[in-house]
């Protein structure tokens, strides 16, 4: 009796483990984007100072992590460190690390341009009603640099979602290692549950990528005209 292939899916605990994987790949994301969104403020922020030594420092960080690939990054954090450094931690964290130092040079990018694009006329009247320099930063700069950053944070959550996908280098379960698994399991009983396998996982990052996608571009939108 020839199968459709779809039967794998719900072949004994397999859709149980593709939505495992999936939990994986979004809390690693999740955590990464926390650490990350918070160190690259802190980065951003610094750029934006007039210190000529830490912006050189902080711009060099920030371009190695964007020249580096995310693949390159992982190796290094997962085998180097280990044996170097002599840093155990399970590869789930590991991925973390890498991911967030990732993120932080990103996002650190984000925050200076969003501090800069500030009118240079909002930060003088600041000065000149008597707020001290914190109070400026706290009332006046980050407030509507808030609004610049928030629709490419989400955008950059999409993004990093997507760049789970090559946890399984790393041998994270995340859904594409279980997927891959599964059809190595079923293949010679459904030759074409790979097709459900994979369309499926592609649903799932589907559902979780495209609804930030429409709010990262309704922020912007609404931000934009109250700007």
């Amino acid at each position: 009796m020839a199968h459709s292939g779809i039967e794998v899916l719900f072949q004994g605990k397999n859709f149980l483990r593709l939505m495992g994987g999936l939990w994986t790949s979004v809390w690693i994301a999740g955590v990464s984007l926390g650490f990350g969104l918070l160190l690259g403020t802190f980065l951003g922020v610094w750029r934006t100072l007039k210190n000529a030594v830490l912006r050189v420092v902080l711009r060099l960080y920030l371009e190695f992590f964007r020249i580096v690939p995310t693949i390159v990054l992982l190796f290094l954090v997962y085998y180097i460190l280990p044996r170097q450094f002599h840093v155990e931690a399970s590869a789930e964290w590991m991925a973390v690390l890498a991911f967030s130092l990732w993120i932080s040079a990103e996002f650190s990018d984000i925050v200076r341009g969003a501090m800069e694009s500030v009118p240079k006329h909002q930060r003088e009247a600041g000065l000149a009603l008597g707020l001290t320099k914190g109070q400026l930063f706290v009332h006046v700069l980050m407030p509507q640099a808030f609004m610049l950053e928030l629709p490419a944070a989400i955008n950059l959550a999409t993004r990093v979602v997507k760049t789970t996908s090559l946890l399984m280098i790393i041998i994270v379960m995340d859904v594409i290692n279980v997927g891959q698994q599964i059809i190595e399991a079923n293949n010679q009983q459904y030759p074409s549950g790979v097709f459900w396998i994979y369309g499926f996982i592609f649903m799932l990052y589907f559902i979780v990528d495209y609804p930030l996608s429409l709010i990262s571009k309704m922020l912007q939108q609404k931000f934009s005209a109250n700007l």
